[in-house]
This record gives structure tokens, C-alpha cells and sequence, in this order.
């Protein structure tokens, strides 16, 4: 009989957030295990509630929102994240620079379709949000990895995204604030990326989702501020800030100098115009979300939640023989490094196979992130303190006389 195998478009794309180690995880369970889950930024779960006032405002539009709206979203929308990116520096011209999307996940995806061709790359941070390196090789790009650098607070290594750029290179991706790792870049450094994007005349998206996250006082500047000269696609959205993954809110916008892109526009206005448009209900939350860009939710601060446990993680991971952690200043994710040598760890996935078999606790390998060394993984410190500090116990337990096989 006739089979059916996945697309070969899909050999070498790889999304290991949700890949085999979850997948043997959802086994466990199924067979009536408790596992406790520290792999996915997802709020929700963990009893992070969204405001009464966007629940509200979506109940009270949701008899405005039964039809589809326009392809890039209705105006009020689009309007509110226009004043917030103005409010960031990010040079917006007008509104129909600005698109709705089911999230960043969707905009990512759509922004690799409408602009690669088979063998064109794309410099891509290593680690990164593993959707970027999916959506550069579905598209039929080569996602070139440049290094960020543990030992300078996981900022990005100029020199080493510098000497990737070939003549096949048409973007640079950042991700700032960064997932895996926490890290917020300075604007000396998002300086000199936007100088090497304007040399090589190379596009720059920015994944922004998390800059709503931000702890010890900690600023955040947009690139696109930046370099007004240079074509910039930003990303954000409120899945992450807002507590409503769920709900599926994201954007994009457009700015810098657009004269040498028209034709990539007009394949964006094309993708956001076959996928219909975004969720409408969810558009209608996005002007109550940015209403007030100064004010700095209290689960960023001392005595909330995010920042006692993001401060617990950092204290108990670096406390753990073979293990260390550079701490860090946005969003709910943590990138420790293990001592791969003295645990004689060659292969991180089943690291945290092994570790998910003994302990019952879910993590993320290095690997999934397109880390090259088998020296990491992956902790979402969104789970109560109480289970972060009985999966700490355990890691410590597991580490005690741990050795690869």
C-alpha cells in the first residue's frame, strides 16, 4: 500500500522545545506519573493569571470581532502599537507598516517565506528560540549561527557574526531580550550590529517579545531606535508580558529605509493577506495591554514572584556541584552549563533523558537551541518556589555520582 512520509522540506528542521524528550515525557504521564515541567514559557500553568482588565476587554468586543478583519488588523489595534513602538524610538512611518499576528510564532514564519531563497542565509544567534533556525530552513535559507558569548553575559560576539556574512547573507536575527539566556544587549552593542547590518546592506529582524520583562533596572533598547537608515523588522507581542499565551497576540513593524525592499513588501502584504488575518478577538486587547508604557508589573521586583524565583534558580543552580549560571535580566528562562567533562556528558539530549527518568523533571538540552557543546540546558523558572526548590534537591541528588554511559 501506499505510504505517506513528512515533507523533505522538514529533514533538517528541528523544534526540541516540544520534540522526543517531551515526547517520552507525555508517555510518563499517560501512564500515570507526575512530571514536573520546567521546559516551556507558558504562564498559564503556573498560576500566572492575566489582567482582569484584558479579559475584560476582550469579553466586551467579542461581539465587534466575529468577522474577519483587515489582513494587517483593525486600526485601533494597530494604532496602539504604533505609539508604542514611536514610544520605543522604533521610526514607524505609518499604520500600514504595522501587522497583526497569532502570535510572534506565525510573523517569524511568515517573515523567512516572503524573503528566502533556496541557499540564501540568514545569521542566526546561537543559542537561539529554535523557531528562527525552523523558519530560515523550511523557507529554503541556511540559518549560520553566531555565537553569543557566556563569559560576556551571553552578549552576542561581533567578531564571530562578522566573519559569517557572505554574499549569500540577506539578514541578521537578534533576540533581545534573549531566549534561552536571559540576557538584555547594551546599546553599544546593538550599535555595532546595526553599523555591520548597514555595511553589508543586510535586513535586521529583532524578536522583542520579552522587553516588557525586565529586572534590577534593567533598560531596553529597540535596534530598529538605532539605525533609522536601515530596513528593520521588530517583533513583539503579549503572550509573555501579558500571561495570555493562549490568546495568540502578536505584531510586527516595519521601518528604516524601505526603498530597496519594495518587493519583499509586497510578498508580506501577500502572506498576511492569504493567511486572512489574525485572531480579532485578541487584537481588540492590544490597545488596554499598552496603555501605560512606564508602569513596571510587580512581579519584576523584589518580593514578586519572577524576581524571587528567578533570583532562587540563579543562587541554587550555581550552589550545585559542576553546575554554574549567568544570572539573568529579563523574561523566565535560565542557560546553565554543566561540567560536561566531569560527567562525562556527550550527548545533552540524553542528559536530560536520563535526568527525566530518575527525577520525573522536564528541562530543554542545549542542543535544542542549536548550542553546539553538549554543556547546557534549559530551566524555565516559572513553576512556584517550592517545586523549583524540590527540582534543585533533585538535580543535586541526580549530579551527586551522575556519569554518562
Amino acid at each position: 500500500m501506499r505510504a505517506f512520509s513528512k515533507s523533505s522540506k522538514l529533514d533538517n528542521v528541528c523544534y526540541d522545545i516540544r520534540g522526543p524528550v517531551m515526547d517520552e515525557a507525555n508517555e510518563m504521564i499517560a501512564k500515570g506519573e507526575k512530571i514536573f515541567k520546567l521546559n516551556i514559557g507558558n504562564p498559564a500553568p503556573f498560576a500566572f493569571n492575566a489582567p482582569d482588565e484584558i479579559i475584560q476587554a476582550m469579553t466586551d468586543n467579542l461581539r465587534n470581532a466575529q468577522g474577519y478583519s483587515d489582513s494587517k488588523g483593525i486600526t485601533e489595534a494597530r494604532q496602539a502599537i504604533y505609539d508604542y513602538a514611536h514610544f520605543k524610538g522604533i521610526p514607524v512611518e505609518s499604520l500600514n507598516d504595522i501587522y497583526t499576528g497569532n502570535g510572534v510564532s506565525e510573523l517569524i514564519t511568515m517573515v523567512m517565506q516572503g524573503l528566502l531563497n533556496n541557499g540564501d542565509e540568514v545569521l542566526v544567534p546561537a543559542p537561539d528560540y529554535p523557531l528562527w533556525t525552523a523558519s530560515v530552513t523550511l523557507a529554503g535559507g541556511t540559518a549560520v549561527h553566531y555565537i553569543c558569548d557566556e563569559s560576556s553575559e551571553w552578549y552576542p560576539d561581533l567578531e564571530d557574526m562578522e566573519k559569517k556574512i557572505t554574499d549569500k547573507t540577506k539578514a541578521i536575527v537578534i533576540i533581545n531580550p534573549n531566549n534561552p539566556t536571559g540576557a538584555v544587549y547594551p546599546k553599544e552593542i546593538l550599535e555595532k550590529i546595526a553599523d555591520m547590518a548597514r555595511r553589508h546592506e543586510l535586513i535586521i529582524f529583532s524578536d522583542e517579545i520579552y522587553d516588557r520583562l525586565l529586572m534590577d533596572g534593567v533598560e531596553h533598547t529597540s535596534i530598529a531606535s538605532l539605525c533609522p537608515d536601515v530596513f528593520c523588522i521588530t517583533l513583539n507581542g503579549l503572550s509573555k508580558s501579558h500571561r495570555i499565551a493562549g490568546f495568540r497576540v502578536g505584531w510586527m513593524t516595519l521601518s528604516g529605509d524601505k526603498s530597496r525592499v519594495k518587493g519583499y513588501i509586497e510578498g508580506l502584504n501577500m502572506l498576511s493577506s492569504m493567511r486572512l488575518c489574525s485572531n480579532v478577538p485578541s487584537q481588540y486587547i492590544i490597545k488596554y495591554a499598552l496603555g501605560d508604557y512606564t508602569k513596571t508589573d510587580d512581579l519584576l521586583l523584589p518580593g514578586g514572584r519572577i524576581y524571587d524565583q528567578r533570583e532562587y534558580i540563579y543562587n541554587a543552580l550555581n550552589s550545585i556541584d559542576g553546575l554554574s549560571a549567568v544570572k539573568p535580566k529579563a523574561a523566565f528562562y535560565i542557560f546553565p552549563k554543566i561540567d560536561a567533562k566531569r560527567f562525562n556528558i556527550t550527548n545533552d539530549e540524553q542528559f536530560v533523558l536520563d535526568f527525566l527518568r530518575e527525577k520525573k523533571i522536564l528541562l530543554v538540552h542545549g542542543g535544542g537551541f542549536h548550542w553546539e557543546q553538549p554543556d547546557h540546558f534549559r530551566i524555565v523558572y516559572l513553576p512556584k518556589l517550592e517545586d523549583l526548590e524540590y527540582s534543585m534537591n533533585e538535580m543535586r541528588d541526580f549530579l551527586k555520582d551522575y556519569k554518562q554511559k
